[in-house]
């Protein structure tokens, strides 16, 4: 991965994708030290090591909630918008006759984007009231307003700021924001450990290495199913056209082990939190109390319903992104089949069979990176948020953008570098 970026460092036009890439997180770090007015920001960082929802929304801001900055809501609810319009897309109909088409898929994007500017409005405000009036320096109306719409403004700048970084740069905008949250939570998150091994003695010496062999684990099995493709052989019928022959050739369709990447991942992780986000409203009450008792990360409840997410979410998201009959239609219109299996309809059931093995294996290889170190990580106490989801969304970024960069210079056709 570091020779690519060595080598696509040397092509003007892709050095300029990843310097602007560069520029807005630089832009994004900056703003995540500007401070909301009217808001005690160790009033929030208290409540942010207390509650998990809250830690793990101070996560994927990069720290920016603990320190209640501008950008103090993150990515975190445009990804909750985007799950919310995904699932309502099968429900009704006429958003459904909207992903078809392609006047409709940027509706869509733009509903989503409202959406998710709406849901950072409410839970600002709403964690603001929730927490209580200590959190901020008066409890006026003016206050709150000034709070919602600082928070909304910087959700809304991030939403724009990933948009350009997937037109103008390198990778995955929306991706790319939450990859630079976590990486800068990473030197918090080692100096915390060995803090807690080296002087209040909370950990045993061996818990780091232990932590070190679990890390370096995940990444080998992330990277080897990341890169594993099942390839279907599909060959292409002889047919000639005028006085030239044409097809004839033998090629395959790759069908990645785990397509979906770590989208159930986010999409399960962002879900379970939405309870205890509601229950934040009303912290004394019957609901969150069930709630941090039965639901609340570390109990076997919970556990069990985040296993299910996951598998129900990759299911979901394979059902989005890849469409066998459509497959079939074109490999029939253009004269291919797949070896012992007949054009049409035998082939789309072929390919939907093949795909759903796939997505069950996906599936249970990220239910069981998920949750086994988990467990792992809370045996010994150890209630950081930066958990297994964090490596497995920074290796696959990391590995999406390197092909990113591949394929940017194989276009223009700078193959030595690639060897």
């Amino acid at each position: 991965m570091f020779k690519t970026i060595i080598n696509a460092w040397h092509i003007k036009d892709i050095r300029t994708k990843m310097l602007f890439t560069l520029l807005l997180i630089m832009v994004y770090r900056f703003g995540s030290f500007i401070p909301v007015p009217f808001v005690d920001a160790t009033k929030i960082a208290e409540a942010a090591g207390q509650y998990d929802i809250l830690n793990f929304l101070n996560l994927l801001s990069g720290g920016s909630f603990g320190q209640f900055t501008i950008f103090a809501m993150g990515i975190s609810p445009y990804i909750t918008g985007s799950i919310v319009i995904q699932l309502l897309t099968i429900a009704i109909p006429s958003l459904e006759r909207l992903s078809k088409e392609e006047d409709g898929r940027q509706k869509l994007e733009e509903i989503t984007r409202y959406t998710g500017i709406g849901l950072a409005l409410i839970q600002s405000v709403g964690i603001v009231i929730g927490l209580g009036s200590d959190v901020v320096i008066s409890t006026a109306w003016y206050v709150y307003v000034t709070i919602g719409i600082v928070c909304t403004a910087g959700t809304a700048f991030l939403v724009w700021m990933g948009e350009r970084i997937t037109e103008k740069g390198i990778g995955n905008g929306i991706s790319i924001v939450i990859f630079a949250s976590i990486c800068s939570q990473v030197p918090r998150v080692f100096i915390s450990i060995f803090r807690g091994v080296f002087i209040s003695s909370t950990y045993r010496w061996w818990i780091i290495p232990a932590l070190i062999v679990i890390a370096l684990a995940i990444i080998a099995l992330v990277v080897l199913v990341d890169r594993a493709v099942r390839r279907i052989p599909v060959q292409y019928a002889k047919r000639v056209v005028g006085r030239k022959m044409y097809g004839g050739q033998a090629t395959h369709i790759p069908l990645k082990a785990n397509a979906n990447g770590v989208m159930p991942l986010i999409f399960a992780v962002t879900l379970m939190q939405v309870p205890g986000m509601i229950g934040q409203f009303w912290p004394n009450g019957s609901f969150y109390q069930f709630y941090l008792k039965y639901l609340s990360a570390g109990t076997p409840v919970y556990y069990v319903i985040y296993a299910l997410l996951i598998v129900g979410f990759a299911y979901f998201y394979s059902a989005i992104t890849f469409n066998p009959v459509e497959i079939s239609k074109n490999l029939q219109q253009n004269g291919g089949f797949i070896p012992g299996i007949r054009p049409g309809k035998p082939t789309g059931d072929y390919l939907a069979k093949i795909c759903n093995r796939l997505t069950l294996f996906g599936a249970f290889f990220l239910m069981l990176l998920a949750i086994f170190p988990a467990l792992f990580m809370n045996g010994f106490g150890m209630n950081s948020m930066f958990g297994p989801t964090s490596v497995l969304i920074l290796v696959n970024v990391a590995l999406e953008t390197s092909e990113q960069l591949e394929s940017l210079m194989l276009m223009r056709h700078y193959k030595g570098f690639l060897g």
